[in-house]
């Protein structure tokens, strides 16, 4: 019974992507290289979304699974922000991985 469970577990987790994201295969060099158009917005101390109003958060030291399901989520439409689905629609699995490795490799807070 426990092997069924643990079998159903891990099927779930592969159709879901966790264990993919879970792996930093990512290449950081790369990823800062892809990234700078990130900087736009997310590297501009205090810098605000205009409508709705908030603050853009740091992405610096985030997690890698947290940015990679997150630019996969704004790439599928499944997050809703117009700037964020385009810019994630010009990406490839592998450079969404890059990216996240290079923005994983910086300080929390820290996206300049």
């Amino acid at each position: 019974m426990l092997k069924r469970i643990l079998v159903v577990a891990f099927a779930a987790m592969l159709s879901h992507g966790a264990l993919a994201q879970s792996q930093n295969d990512g290449d950081p060099e790369r990823g800062s290289e892809i990234a700078y158009t990130c900087f736009g917005c997310h590297g501009v101390p205090w810098q605000q979304n205009v409508y709705p109003t908030y603050p853009v958060p740091k992405i610096g030291g985030q997690t890698y699974g947290y940015i990679v399901s997150a630019l996969e989520a704004y790439r599928a439409g499944d997050r809703q922000h117009p700037t964020m689905q385009a810019q994630a629609n010009t990406l490839n699995d592998q450079d969404i991985r890059d990216i996240a490795a290079y923005f994983v490799s910086l300080s929390e807070g820290d996206d300049s």
